[in-house]
């Protein structure tokens, strides 16, 4: 069972009053051609004792942003930590992304988390939960164990418990649906630790705007995951192709070679 065939109706209890963004994994709009340069971007040095790669700021847009602010060339995505095409794309872009254009000061990259399944949220909070500097790496864990951490969702017995967590009050539900499909677990492994996540998972206000931040992009037109746009104009990714290799190709067409 791969995560889209756990469905909206089956969690939705665990996600009562918060209204997900309506998208779906991997669907594909019409393509828009990405930008590019005739000449190649130099190489922007940053601060004196510090690492672009591990420069992060938040958005006012809901999102994460590594890298120069001031890059020339912008790399938006748009990306569910529940979607399998995310997840592809993630384990195979994170390490070259960060350590070759990130790093080079001509790329920044801005990742908002779109809630598409309800499990998107506890996720989504949990990868927030120790702040900026571990955003990126905790998605990145996310992605790169993708298969082994969903397989939970064949486990007829936590999904019971799951939808269980649904009748519970706000301030314990995403605690208990956290726990029962394993994401406490998981984080806990990756540096997160428990006390720090439940109580990120019982402010029932975090969840809310994991919610409120779908609802906004799904306004805007976001309708699939993943997402991309490189300095406005839209990246589409051919289904035939791994993904990582066409990302790579329109960076470079924008200047980063």
């Amino acid at each position: 069972m791969t995560p889209n065939s756990l469905t909206r109706s089956t969690l939705m209890i665990a996600t009562a009053a918060l209204a997900l963004g309506l998208a779906a994994c991997g669907k594909k709009d019409d393509a828009t051609a990405s930008p590019s340069s005739d000449q190649a971007i130099a190489k922007i040095a940053p601060p004196a004792g510090k690492s672009w790669s591990e420069t992060v700021v938040q958005t006012a847009d809901g999102g994460y942003l590594a890298g120069n602010p001031n890059a020339p060339i912008k790399l938006l995505e748009y990306g569910s930590l529940s979607c399998p095409h995310c997840a592809l794309l993630g384990a195979e872009a994170d390490e070259p992304l960060m350590n070759d254009y990130i790093a080079s000061g001509r790329v920044s990259w801005e990742f908002r988390s779109f809630a598409i399944h309800p499990q998107d949220v506890p996720l989504t909070v949990l990868a927030e939960c120790g702040g900026k500097e571990t955003f990126f790496p905790l998605v990145a864990q996310v992605y790169k164990n993708f298969d082994s951490m969903n397989e939970v969702l064949n486990d007829k017995a936590a999904l019971e418990r799951a939808q269980a967590s649904g009748n519970l009050p706000p301030n314990k539900r995403f605690v208990a649906l956290a726990n029962a499909l394993g994401y406490v677990d998981f984080f806990a492994k990756r540096g997160l630790p428990v006390d720090q996540a439940n109580a990120c998972l019982a402010d029932a206000n975090k969840a809310q705007k994991v919610a409120d931040l779908a609802t906004k992009y799904s306004n805007e037109g976001i309708n699939s995951t993943p997402t991309l746009f490189i300095n406005g104009s839209k990246v589409e990714l051919s289904g035939g192709e791994e993904p990582w290799p066409q990302l790579e190709a329109a960076l470079q067409r924008a200047g980063a070679r």
